[in-house]
């Protein structure tokens, strides 16, 4: 496993480096500690959250065998995978890497491999099954894909991606009273902001079945202080929407105005209805330092991201940020119209 951790450190360290690559041009001492600090504080958490053993690396390591970039990074992984084919996890990281590559029919095989060794890995069985939606031509979940889900449901009935990947493909196959009976259940278990874009999914799936809408819900608790701190409607072009096939993420942030690329909100839901109304507050703060509410001008933001991933890469789509005023009464608008290149 140790080649394994080296390469996933590596693989956060490039991820790291990426978000951070701007304070390189104001400030070289920030941008050095910033990547030492963030490094440090994921393995950090590594070691309280997840399987301190896995990530125990030698003393000391050989200069040539660390990669240089992410694609250096994935073939390491590959050659290991290799020599030692019976890791899942070494698997799924392959899986995940090449889909935030977009090379979708590999990461589905690498999947494959990885559920072969961990069968009753629910969450394996789901990335399998988005795997194959991202791989088919035509972006439907296939009658394997369906199955995954279903044990996924199976092993984890209260697994949030798999009901709603299931839900995605009732109403593919024109099953709308199906979608839902699959999604209705989740309304209790998501935030906010993902339940107001569910409830427009379910209420549609509804029309379609001819039954009526969910009734209105309850006022939403305080966000911060008693109120969200701001209100964000995002739409997308026309053309652009076209290109959507159901399964991407659609991130909603906002930054400090002339400050880091680290949001001081942000969220993240189903790109999946449009035009689409968020709120953002405290409880949307990714860092504990820093809270919406402690600054006073921020830039919002919007991107669509078909694998899921928080960092932008080519092929996204994404709005024009605009400048705006924490604790503003009125909603500010983002349009998703261009593709990140």
């Amino acid at each position: 496993m140790t080649a394994f951790s080296a390469i996933a450190a590596l693989l956060t360290l490039l991820v790291l480096v990426g978000v951070l690559w701007p304070l390189w041009r104001s400030s070289r001492r920030l941008f050095v500690g910033a990547v030492a600090t963030l490094g440090i504080g994921t393995l950090a958490l590594y070691r309280l959250l997840g399987t301190p053993a896995a990530i125990e690396m030698p003393a000391t390591m050989p200069e040539a065998a660390m990669p240089a970039s992410l694609d250096d990074a994935v073939k390491q992984l590959e050659a290991e995978l290799k020599r030692n084919p019976n890791e899942p996890e070494g698997w799924r990281l392959l899986g995940r890497s090449y889909l935030s590559m977009e090379r979708y029919a590999e990461a589905r095989t690498a999947f494959e491999t990885a559920l072969k060794l961990a069968p009753d890995d629910a969450n394996l069985l789901v990335e399998n099954a988005q795997a194959r939606l991202y791989a088919s031509p035509d972006k439907q979940l296939d009658a394997q894909a369906v199955g995954l889900l279903q044990r996924a449901l199976t092993i984890e009935p209260q697994h949030q991606r798999a009901r709603w990947f299931l839900g995605v493909s009732q109403r593919q196959q024109g099953q709308p009273a199906e979608a839902v009976r699959t999604w209705e259940p989740l309304l209790a278990q998501v935030d906010g902001g993902t339940a107001t874009t569910l409830r427009t999914q379910i209420n549609q799936a509804r029309a379609e079945a001819g039954l009526e809408p969910l009734p209105e819900p309850a006022a939403a608790p305080a966000m911060a202080n008693g109120k969200a701190l701001l209100r964000v409607s995002v739409d997308i072009a026309p053309e652009l929407k076209a290109r959507l096939s159901g399964g991407e993420t659609l991130f909603v942030f906002a930054r400090q105005a002339g400050g880091p690329p680290m949001p001081v909100a942000a969220k993240r839901v189903p790109a999946t209805s449009f035009p689409i109304t968020l709120e953002l507050g405290d409880g949307d703060s990714p860092m504990p330092t820093l809270k919406l509410s402690q600054v006073a001008k921020v830039e919002l933001g919007a991107r669509i991201s078909r694998a899921g991933d928080v960092m932008a890469k080519a092929g996204d789509l994404e709005a024009v940020a605009v400048p705006a005023d924490v604790g503003a009464t009125d909603a500010y608008s983002l349009r998703i119209q261009r593709i990140v290149e």
